[in-house]
């Protein structure tokens, strides 16, 4: 299958935490072996809000949930749909604070085993400026003839 099949699957498929998120467009950028997710983060996203001048800074658990969702789409791509994937570790390095504003998430697969993938993401804001970095080990499973993962 293409990366372009891969990409609208992944656009058709977004989960509802994704809206939650802010997501923006999705894109395989063959060149790098990565995924760039766009990420919209809005003053619901925030704390710190009032009186801030940036309109105030991103809660860390979205920015891991922007790096987490862009690292298990790039192992979800690879896998071509064909399997699971589930966090089980994840690392954030928060390097500056993220406000309200466009962001962009490239994620890749560092390596990637029959029951384990082990993955990479950084988070960069509209002048390219990094935000932050992860790192993710994920559980890998098989998906049965009717989507779901055995037990």
């Amino acid at each position: 299958m293409s990366y372009e099949d891969l990409i609208k699957q992944t656009e058709a498929r977004r989960p509802a935490a994704w809206e939650l998120l802010g997501v923006g467009a999705v894109a395989y950028d063959q060149t790098s072996d990565r995924v760039v997710i766009e990420w919209h983060a809005e003053p619901r996203h925030c704390h710190s809000t009032e009186g801030h001048p940036k309109g105030g800074i991103v809660q860390g658990g979205i920015v891991t949930g922007w790096l987490d969702g862009a690292m298990a789409t790039a192992c979800l791509l690879r896998g071509e749909y064909r399997i699971t994937v589930a966090s089980l570790e994840i690392k954030v390095a928060f390097l500056l604070p993220a406000h309200p504003g466009l962001y962009r998430a490239y994620a890749k697969v560092i390596r990637q085993g029959r029951s384990i993938g082990f993955l990479e993401a950084e988070l960069r804001d509209a002048n390219d400026v990094l935000i932050a970095t992860a790192s993710s080990t994920a559980a890998l499973r098989a998906k049965t003839s009717a989507g779901a993962s055995p037990a």
